[in-house]
Formats: C-alpha cells, structure tokens, sequence
C-alpha cells in the first residue's frame, strides 16, 4: 500500500491512496482524515485503505464519490507532516566509522554493540518538492540520503520480534544537517539543535509489503540514488552494511519508554563500504569530505551552494521509483 498526504492548507493534510506505478492517486479522506488520524486506529483503518489501494491498481475505484486523478508529487506535504516523535539511529555504522576516522579516532566499542539512538525535531517536515531555504552557506548545508520507518504503538520493553510487528510504514528522507553549526553544537556537549532544520521526505510512504522479497530481516534491500546538481554521487545498497535493522532499533527505543503510534525511527545516512570492485559513493557530502581527509589529509569537496539542486530515489525491484523521489533546491531566505 502507497499512501500521500496532499496540501489542503491544514496543518495534517489529506490522505490519500496511491496507485502502485505512482500515476494516480485517490482521496482517502471518507476513512480516515489524515495519515496521523490512520495511525492511531491502524487496525481498522488500515485494510479499509489497502481495500481502495487494490481498486485503484485494478482500476476500479471509480464507484466512490470521488474519481481517482493524475497524482503530482508537488501537491504533497511529507506523508506523515508531523509526527508523535523522531528518532534517528546510528545503523549504517561505516558513516560513523569514517567521521572518526578523519578526526584521528575511532568509533567507540558500544556503538558496535547497542544501538546508538538520538532525539530529533519532529514538530513539522518539509514535502519532496519544497525548497531548502536557508540564511547562510557558511553553515556547511548538506543534504542527507536516509531510510525510516513509522510504528504503531510500542510496549515498553518490547522484543525485537514485537517491534518489527509494529512497523507501518517506510519512508524516504532527506534529513538536511548544517555541518559548521554541528561542530560547534558538539563541541558544547548538548547535542544538536540549530544545526537539523527540518527534514523532507519522498512524497509516499509504503508498507513493508510493497518492497516484497527485498524487505528481509528488517531491512529494505534495495538501491538508494543520490544525485546532487545532476551528477550521480551515490548508488548505495541499503541491505547491505546495515548493523541494527529497523526492528532493532524500534526494540532500543522501547526498552525504557513506550513508542507512540506515528513515531518515526531513522536509521541514519545510509553508507556502504568501498570496495576495489563497488564504489557506491555518498549519501551525504560530509562522508565524502571524510574519505577525502582520510586519503589525502583535507576535504576538497565543498558543502551546498544556493542554486544547487538535490535528488533522492529508491528503485524497487524492478528498477521502478518506489517512494518517488525528493526534488529539491537550495534558497536563501535573505
């Protein structure tokens, strides 16, 4: 099941069923109002709306008041516009290993055995066609390739095996972090605030279903692209170098607190490991700049400049867009 929140001025959107090839789309507000609305009563909501995603891929949609139509990613608020929480994880732990690794350190051992998990801003998400605008360059702007899920409601101290049972939905992000202002935040020791603006997302969120054999042991086997002012500068495996799946760290978060339904849990900037035979490039410019110092003692590569563009997708098996893609471009708010 493919599912959109489209842009009617409210704060939550209003939901709607799209088709699998991602050319149509159906409105979904006669059960329920909006994506948040569904996910507080998934158990009753949810097969009423995969009963109208089945019509629409079969084309039979056309008895409910309202006529399926052209689905257009620029009418979309993120799938989910704001969210119970968000969570981003530290899953693809290569990303970790070289930031230390360019810093002269290494990635401490308990990153290797717990998953690593922190806070994020969750009050309000930009859509897949909405513009970065922001006030300086100087900042390091940087974009950020990332992989999420969306969960039901978690028991407190739930098994691994019970938090993958709660996983809804998956997203695609593009989770922006200012780089001049995380050093300076990490530097004082709070974490980061100024230096996250609002994340984007692609302009579908699905079920695990819809990945099909590629959604395995809690993980989206499936190839990630980044193209960023038209040149392609990662193609990376998101199966692949994952240390924690998703339930892992959905099982994390839970064991001290409950998780609220609409929770969005990050596995971080997904990364993989070069080989002589794969060089699957960057999710993010940052991890560029680290294989940079690592090899030749400086970063080379400059962060976002305003007029760039950036493009994320992942293909579904059958080299299909499966989320659609976020499209966007850098402003300045001056």
């Amino acid at each position: 099941m493919k599912l959109a929140t489209l842009d009617d001025g409210t704060r939550d959107g209003q939901l709607a069923v799209v088709s699998r090839d991602l050319k149509t789309a159906h409105v979904a507000d006669g059960i329920a109002p909006s994506l948040r609305a569904a996910l507080d009563d998934w158990a009753f909501i949810a097969p009423q709306l995969d009963t109208l995603y089945r019509q629409l891929n079969e084309g039979k949609a056309e008895g409910r008041a309202r006529r399926p139509f052209d689905f257009d990613p620029a009418r979309c608020m993120a799938p989910l516009p704001r969210a119970s929480g968000r969570i981003i994880g530290a899953a693809w732990l290569h990303h970790h290993e070289l930031e230390r690794r360019a810093a002269g350190a290494d990635l401490p051992v308990a990153w290797r055995e717990t998953p690593q998990l922190a806070w994020a801003a969750s009050d309000g998400f930009l859509g897949p066609r909405q513009d970065l605008v922001l006030a300086r360059e100087e900042w390091g702007i940087d974009f950020g390739a990332e992989l999420a899920v969306v969960s039901g409601d978690v028991a407190q101290g739930a098994t691994v095996d019970a938090a993958h049972g709660q996983i809804r939905l998956l997203l695609l992000a593009n989770d922006v972090t200012l780089q001049g202002l995380a050093l300076e935040e990490r530097a004082g020791g709070h974490g980061l605030l100024h230096a996250k603006p609002a994340t984007s997302f692609a302009p579908v969120a699905v079920t695990p279903s819809e990945l099909g054999e590629a959604w395995r042991g809690g993980k989206a086997a499936l190839p990630l692209r980044v193209v960023w002012n038209g040149n392609p500068v990662g193609t990376l495996e998101a199966g692949e170098d994952m240390a924690f799946n998703f339930p892992q760290l959905l099982a994390a978060l839970a064991s001290s607190r409950a998780v609220t339904a609409g929770t969005i849990v990050s596995g971080g900037a997904v990364s993989n490991r070069t080989t002589r035979r794969h060089t699957p490039g960057y999710a993010c410019i940052a991890a560029q700049r680290w294989q940079e110092t690592i090899d030749g003692g400086e970063a080379v590569t400059q962060f976002m400049r305003f007029g760039d563009t950036v493009r994320i997708e992942m293909l579904d098996e059958n080299g299909k867009s499966l989320f659609g893609a976020i499209e966007q471009t850098l402003k300045n708010s001056g």
